[in-house]
């Protein structure tokens, strides 16, 4: 029997897909046979042009996961556009950088309820369904901060530190009912988001000698697996957080 990457029939929840790492995964799932829903703050015109290119259908879902006061509402309309939720996509995050010493208590909530509460609480409501049809699949983006310490971002190692945990904890929970979850740590990936570190010589250089590969992520790196995890050839996959890092975290 052939193992199968296809997600033929499958309904998509996408957050943070815009642009970089989520639009990649975004338009990949759509590449593999899924409906895709794109939530999140920012309008993802270049996104649903791409996935309606493959053919798949495409919804939108305007919302700000700073909290968790939208969660039901994108669970509700991902379910009205595409019928259900078989996969589920934790991409939205932010981050804020300062010196340990000085930084904010509003910084440090900021990262953890976005990161961390409101990917949470969103899976929780996405696996209540999937928990009804008999299963399903739950892909949070992790960081090689779930495994490093960084510098001068604390509540975002903190936060995706806990997001290869909370990972971890539903996976035990839900396994026996059909649903896997795990996680991708990517490593460092060309998005709008590292612009500033690529711009810069001499980080970029160090960036550069620490990966085995000797190049940056491609954000379609990230998807590949994000398609794996979301497909029936990962379904004795469950708890893994998985590093897309070009060797980083080997050396």
């Amino acid at each position: 029997m052939a193992i199968s990457f296809s997600l033929e029939g499958k309904a998509a929840l996408v957050t943070g897909a815009n642009t970089g790492i989520g639009q990649a995964i975004a338009v990949a799932l759509a590449e593999a046979g899924a409906d895709v829903a794109l939530a999140g703050r920012s309008e993802p015109t270049e996104t649903l042009a791409l996935i309606a290119a493959t053919g798949r259908k495409a919804v939108n879902i305007k919302a700000d996961l700073s909290s968790i006061e939208p969660v039901g509402r994108v669970i509700d309309e991902a379910v009205a556009g595409l019928g259900k939720v078989d996969i589920l996509v934790n991409n939205a995050g932010i981050i804020r950088r300062d010196d340990l010493l000085q930084f904010s208590e509003e910084d440090w909530d900021a990262v953890m309820d976005t990161n961390l509460k409101t990917l949470f609480f969103l899976s929780q409501a996405a696996a209540k369904g999937m928990v009804e049809r008999g299963g399903g699949k739950i892909v949070n983006i992790a960081s090689l901060l779930t495994f490093q310490g960084g510098i001068r971002v604390p509540s975002y190692a903190a936060a995706k530190s806990g997001v290869g945990g909370v990972t971890k904890a539903m996976a035990n929970e839900l396994a026996a009912k059909g649903v896997q979850v795990n996680a991708i740590a990517p490593g460092y990936i060309s998005t709008n988001n590292t612009a500033a570190l690529q711009g810069d010589e001499t980080r970029n250089r160090q960036i550069l000698e620490r990966i085995p590969t000797g190049r940056w992520g491609d954000p379609k790196d990230i998807a590949g697996a994000a398609v794996f995890l979301a497909s029936p050839a990962s379904d004795y996959v469950t708890g893994h957080v998985l590093a897309v890092d070009g060797g980083w975290l080997a050396r």
